[in-house]
């Protein structure tokens, strides 16, 4: 069972991902949200620190009970596990509010004339006859717009609007929060150093955007496989780049609302919906569909019809057991939807899967490290 941790930033957060910067005018621009990776080393330096211990005894794999067993070593990582990580806001009971990014199949419209917000959702459409195309798929996810909207960008789904959506319901604009009220960008600027003498480099400026989450505004981790001994209640954390301060405190589990499992059974149509970026072995295609689109995993099989992919992520970051990078790898992005039909094997196979995420369906499709940080999680919704 997944423990949860609100953990609400003291400071501005430097978020790098992989955009460099370095010729004259260039900005480092801040990733929001952050790859999972990054609280999943938040959480397990906090509980090194908690123990006593330090990462040369992660690499040698000489940490004290029960700390080995939870967290084991770089090359092979025990129990723990981030099972997913979100934005969140306070609310007044102590509790913590997931906020959703959008799904990719749905579209926000702006009415001009009245200001007020609208979410249609994107269905799939069979390729009109004669009509040529580059998709691989069956069928193409389409919009149908009003005369009178303008598409919106920016906008996070409340847990509410995500349990409708689960449903297979469009979520009301209610359910609508702009990232304008959640956090604003907070550039800095900074001056190069020589390594020798750690003094300013002539004519090298440069501007990195930091994040300012709004009061009240936070993030919500959920983990699993950690002892109670080992993860701390509460804790500060060192965050992002730059190590900046963020409080961690024990909160309890959101309220879930699960899809609709008999229309599903009976029809056999359902969507999932990535929650974490997720990285396959080909690229946004699913692990375990072949080339006749029938996506296999353990105990079931369903037919691939349509997906919804926004651009994809490069993901790496910073090895801090072994001091080096780690390799780069394209992503999904969070958000990403795929239709399935024709299901065999029941719900409670792909259930089952969405408890340990999209791992180990195919010999390239497993690494334990990036398994443990919390990537190719995914949700169960209606069609």
């Amino acid at each position: 069972m997944a423990e949860y941790r609100y953990i609400e930033p003291q400071d501005v957060l430097f978020f790098r991902g992989n955009r460099l910067f370095g010729e004259p005018g260039n900005a480092g621009a801040a990733l929001m949200p952050p790859w999972p990776s990054v609280f999943a080393g938040a959480l397990r330096s906090a509980m090194l620190s908690a123990a006593g211990a330090d990462p040369a005894q992660l690499r040698s794999g000489e940490l004290p009970a029960p700390l080995d067993t939870v967290l084991g070593t770089p090359e092979e990582p025990g129990t723990f596990t981030l099972t997913g990580v979100t934005l969140a806001r306070r609310q007044s009971s102590g509790t913590a509010e997931p906020l959703h990014p959008l799904p990719a199949d749905l579209s926000v419209e702006r009415d001009e004339a009245t200001g007020e917000c609208a979410v249609h959702r994107l269905t799939p459409q069979p390729l009109p006859a004669g009509v040529a195309s580059s998709q691989p798929l069956e069928r193409l996810p389409v919009l149908r717009r009003s005369d009178r909207g303008k598409p919106a960008a920016g906008y996070w789904l409340t847990h509410s609007g995500w349990q409708r959506y689960c449903q297979g319901e469009p979520p009301p604009a209610e359910a609508l929060v702009h990232r304008s009220a959640i956090w604003s960008s907070d550039p800095r600027l900074g001056i190069a150093l020589k390594p020798e003498q750690r003094t300013a480099a002539e004519s090298q400026l440069y501007t990195t955007e930091g994040i300012r989450l709004c009061e009240g505004y936070g993030f919500l981790a959920a983990i699993a496989g950690s002892d109670p001994t080992s993860l701390p209640k509460q804790a500060t954390l060192r965050l992002g780049g730059d190590g900046r301060g963020a409080f961690m405190s024990a909160v309890a589990a959101p309220v879930e609302t699960s899809p609709e499992p008999a229309a599903i059974e009976a029809e056999g149509r359902l969507r999932i919906v990535l929650t974490t970026p997720g990285i396959f072995p080909g690229g946004w295609q699913l692990p375990g569909l072949d080339a006749n689109g029938l996506w296999h995993y353990p105990g079931g099989r369903a037919r691939l019809v349509a997906a919804a992919v926004p651009r994809g992520q490069v993901i790496s970051g910073w090895d801090l057991a072994h001091h080096r990078p780690k390799p780069a790898q394209r992503a999904a992005p969070a958000g990403t939807v795929y239709w399935l039909e024709a299901l065999e094997g029941g719900l409670k196979p792909l259930r089952k899967l969405a408890e340990s995420g999209l791992w180990g369906m195919t010999p390239e499709n497993e690494d334990p490290a990036r398994r443990a940080e919390g990537f190719n999680r995914f949700a169960i919704a209606n069609a």
